[in-house]
C-alpha cells in the first residue's frame, strides 16, 4: 500500500451504536422471550436462546468491524490493517445499481477470479468473485469511491 489514498469509507460513531444497538437490542429480547415465557416446546425456547446468543455474537462482531477504515488506493481496495478486499488489476465490473445484491448505502465488485470468502459485518463481505461495500456507511463516503474505482476501470480497459 505505498500508493497514494485516493479515498476512504469508514462507519460514524451514531451509524456504529444505531447498527449495533439494534442487533443488541435483538439479542436480548431474544433471550428474555427464550428465558422468561413458559413455552409447551423445549425446542422452541433452545433455538430462541440460540438466535438470542448469535445476535450477541453479532453485534460484537459488528463492533469490531466497524472500526476499520476501507483505503482505497490506484493499486485497489485495502482495510486500514492491510488486509486486501480487491485489487484493481482483479476488478472486472462495480455496480451502484439499486438492483445489485448489496449492502444498504454500497456497492459491489465482481472481481475477475474468485477469492477466499471474508466478512466484516456491517462494513464488507466478499463470497466467490463478489465484494460487496457499505452496511453501517453513508451513501455520501461510498458514492464517490465506487465513482472513482468505475473511473479507474474504465480509463484502464480504454473505454473512456
Amino acid at each position: 500500500m505505498e500508493h497514494e489514498e485516493l479515498a476512504r469509507i469508514g462507519a460514524s460513531a451514531p451509524r456504529r451504536m444505531i447498527g449495533v444497538g439494534a442487533l443488541l437490542g435483538l439479542g436480548g429480547l431474544l433471550l428474555y422471550v427464550g428465558l422468561a415465557t413458559p413455552m409447551n416446546s423445549v425446542l422452541w425456547q433452545a433455538v430462541l436462546i440460540v438466535c438470542g446468543l448469535i445476535a450477541l455474537w453479532a453485534s460484537q462482531m459488528m463492533w469490531r468491524a466497524t472500526a476499520i477504515e476501507l483505503i482505497l488506493t490506484e493499486e485497489g481496495l485495502f482495510e486500514d490493517t492491510g488486509a486486501v478486499l480487491a485489487r484493481m488489476d482483479e476488478i472486472a465490473k462495480v455496480d451502484r445499481s439499486p438492483f445489485a445484491l448489496k449492502p444498504s448505502n454500497g456497492f459491489l465488485i465482481i472481481l475477475k477470479e474468485a477469492r477466499p470468502r471474508a466478512w466484516r459485518p456491517g462494513l464488507w463481505w466478499r463470497t466467490g468473485k463478489r465484494v460487496a461495500v457499505g452496511g453501517v456507511t453513508s451513501s455520501g463516503v461510498t458514492k464517490p469511491v465506487a465513482d472513482i474505482m468505475i473511473l479507474r476501470i474504465a480509463q484502464r480497459d480504454g473505454t473512456i
